[in-house]
């Protein structure tokens, strides 16, 4: 008799992947909103790819993976390039590409399909919160077949969809972070108004003196190993600007006019971008391809892996791994997000719908927990837009995965190019511009609203 209650039991969540919406019918899933369950679970195949690329590039499983059939046929050849190159010493990199041209391909595929749903009343938007269990199977096939990609020139081609990927992606990771820093400072300063003034106030200078004591830190450091006192020029010219530039942006955060525009404007806001921006550079300037400037700089030989002394080199490194937990926190962000801030939920188009804004949980009025469509009447993010989000999330974590690297000229080592370090630093300039922006835009523009 328990056995046929646990098979039943099972069967109910069975139809959770297989059903046209999300455990619509079921009680395996707790209450909560057709919209989130289906965001996390696109999250969660996103995270499963990226769990499933770091596995590869562990030294120990990149070596195995010239077993696979075809991947790796007599070790002559290697990212699409003919010669001498031994193709055993990149084949954690050639498989992070595979990998993420899949995930990426995946959620292209699905932005194609979700263009203009409006409302759950769409006959695709059954697609978008139901049937895991296919789109789980789509995805495991459009993988297998990524691993059969001619080596041709593809390496060097998807690279460059990869740069221009991550900088749009980190975009997004500015957008978000200037909207977080926003929402917290304003959360503060109304709960300071509201009740204990002293000690709010007291959180506030120490969340923000600590950042900008790190981003002094972070200065200095960058400064002692990335600076040569009769060289590193370029280096010297880039943490400067950027130095500057975050001395600025702080400066104009408290000025009187700004204050006036927008009480809660701050330096807490400003802390947190200035953070941002000189990690950006540590991580910019971690791509810089010269040794003498750039001593974490990693060198893949094409022979087996070994530097100079001999060491077998890691696809990643600190610089990566923040970027890593970053990216993670952002994606989670994405998925579950809805701003406080009309403007960003406009850029992000994620407004609430007219169903989010006035309708409960039914599930509440029926006694049992299960997940509602809350989009009868309109959606509560752009299903198309999200899937692009994730698209650039896929090429930002190949990105960070491979630390930017590509074969050099001689098809001999694996190596950083200048455009890594261009594109970070670009972007860091982007998002401080945009940051200033939202400083100034209320002074500009007096007509608009910026609440």
């Amino acid at each position: 008799m328990g056995a046929c209650l646990g098979v039943c039991s099972l069967l109910s969540c069975v139809s959770c992947l297989c059903g046209s919406a999300p455990c619509l019918l079921c009680g395996c899933c707790p209450s909560t909103r057709n919209s989130t369950i289906s965001r996390l679970i696109f999250t969660f195949f996103l995270f499963l790819g990226t769990l499933v690329s770091i596995i590869m590039i562990i030294p120990g499983v990149e070596e195995q993976l010239h077993k696979l059939p075809g991947f790796c046929e007599g070790g002559s050849s290697s990212l699409g390039i003919q010669g001498s190159v031994n193709c055993k010493s990149f084949l954690g990199h050639k498989s992070v590409y595979r990998m993420c041209f899949a995930t990426a391909a995946f959620f292209f595929l699905f932005a194609l399909i979700m263009i203009c749903v409006r409302s759950s009343k769409d006959p695709r938007a059954a697609i978008q919160n139901g049937f895991w269990f296919f789109k789980f199977l789509i995805l495991i096939g459009i993988t297998v077949g990524a691993f059969y990609i001619p080596n041709g020139s593809f390496t060097s081609v998807w690279f460059y969809f990869g740069v221009v990927g991550s900088f749009l992606f980190i975009l997004i990771q500015l957008i978000l972070l200037i909207d977080f820093a926003h929402s917290w400072s304003q959360i503060w300063l109304r709960n300071a108004n509201e009740g204990n003034a002293k000690g709010w106030y007291a959180a506030l200078f120490i969340f923000t003196f600590t950042f900008y004591a790190v981003s002094l830190a972070a200065v200095v450091l960058l400064y002692v190993y990335y600076t040569k006192p009769d060289g590193c020029t370029e280096n010297k010219v880039l943490v400067s600007l950027n130095l500057i530039f975050c001395i600025i942006v702080s400066v104009v955060s408290i000025l009187p006019k700004i204050q006036d525009a927008q009480p809660h404007s701050g330096l807490l806001q400003a802390s947190i971008i200035t953070l941002y921006t000189l990690f950006i550079t540590w991580s910019a300037l971690a791509n810089v391809p010269d040794r003498y400037c750039n001593p974490t700089l990693l060198v893949r030989n094409s022979t087996a892996g070994l530097v100079a002394d001999g060491q077998v080199t890691q696809w990643w490194d600190a610089p990566s791994i923040v970027g890593l937990v970053i990216f993670l926190l952002c994606t989670l962000f994405i998925s579950i997000r809805s701003s406080d801030h009309s403007q960003v939920n406009k850029m992000m188009l994620t407004e609430e719908s007219p169903a989010m804004l006035s309708g409960g949980d039914p599930s509440v009025e029926d006694g049992g927990r299960r997940a509602y469509d809350n989009e009868q009447d309109g959606v509560a993010y752009n299903y198309t837009f999200f899937h692009i989000c994730l698209f650039l999330a896929s090429l930002y974590i190949m990105m960070t995965l491979t630390n930017w690297y590509r074969p050099d000229e001689g098809s001999q080592t694996m190596t950083s190019p200048w455009t890594a370090v261009w594109v970070k630093i670009s972007s860091s300039w982007a998002g401080l511009l945009l940051y200033l922006w939202t400083l100034v835009a209320p002074i500009l523009l007096p007509d608009r609203e910026f609440s």
